[in-house]
């Protein structure tokens, strides 16, 4: 069976995530088995974005897979296409606009390439692993876990659940509570070490955002010590999470 496996990201205007997704890439790369005959098997990693992209999703994904199998016929019918959504949260974009692009893409191939679907970054339970090594890293009197939010019902129960255990509270950039409110909550009861922890994969418009609102933050809160930790970024470990959930 000939394999291919694509990484789904949002897509942005910045060129910071596109880097970070084509490091990660051939991170997941060095994961794949080595014990396939490359004759009969192809094993390929690539990347793909639902936003911010010349092509919509349906046709990135046709055009990856034939440059990963070929123009496809009768004698290629295992050909598999594996989907991984880098995504954090269970929003609009996992549970309806990608899954909808796939089918699209899958429509096209007929029986060709079978594309599977893998369950969303953010769902693995590992990953709040790696936020804790990021809090361990950090001294602070109390933590901010700051997502993007979505205006999916229910899709922030995931976050302040992650932020409980990680003995956080949670905060979002476009839904509330904010991370103004907060703040301020957290100032109320007395805190005066306070350090954020950005829920994004990478480095990009939005934390630039983030970290100009702590420095205003800064002047409206000149008692207290404000630190901003690292997104997750392009890492050995997220490239781990990420090819069990391939592996699935």
């Amino acid at each position: 069976m000939s394999s291919a496996y694509l990484l789904l990201s949002h897509g942005s205007r910045d060129r910071r995530p596109e880097i970070a997704m084509q490091q990660l890439a051939k991170l997941v790369c060095q994961k794949l088995p080595q014990n396939h005959n490359p004759s009969n098997s192809v094993h390929l990693v690539g990347i793909a974005a639902l936003e911010m992209s010349p092509q919509p999703l349906h046709e990135q994904i046709q055009q990856f897979a034939k440059s990963a199998f070929g123009d496809c016929g009768v004698s290629s019918k295992q050909n598999r296409l594996k989907i991984v959504p880098l995504f954090l949260l269970p929003g609009v974009h996992v549970m309806s606009d990608i899954p909808a692009e796939v089918a699209l893409a899958q429509q096209a191939f007929g029986q060709d390439i079978m594309i599977e679907l893998q369950p969303y970054l953010g769902s693995h339970p590992n990953l709040e692993k790696l936020l804790a090594k990021q809090i361990a890293a950090i001294k602070a009197q109390a933590w901010i876990l700051l997502a993007h939010g979505s205006r999916r019902p229910g899709s922030e129960e995931t976050v302040s659940a992650m932020a409980a255990n990680l003995g956080a509270v949670a905060a979002y950039w476009a839904v509330p509570p904010n991370l103004e409110s907060r703040v301020k909550e957290l100032v109320a009861a007395g805190y005066r070490e306070i350090a954020i922890l950005p829920y994004f994969l990478f480095a990009g418009g939005i934390t630039d955002a983030i970290a100009a609102s702590i420095e205003e933050l800064k002047l409206q809160f000149s008692a207290v010590n404000f630190q901003l930790a690292e997104p997750l970024g392009a890492s050995a470990e997220l490239a781990e999470l990420i090819w069990d959930l391939i592996d699935r």
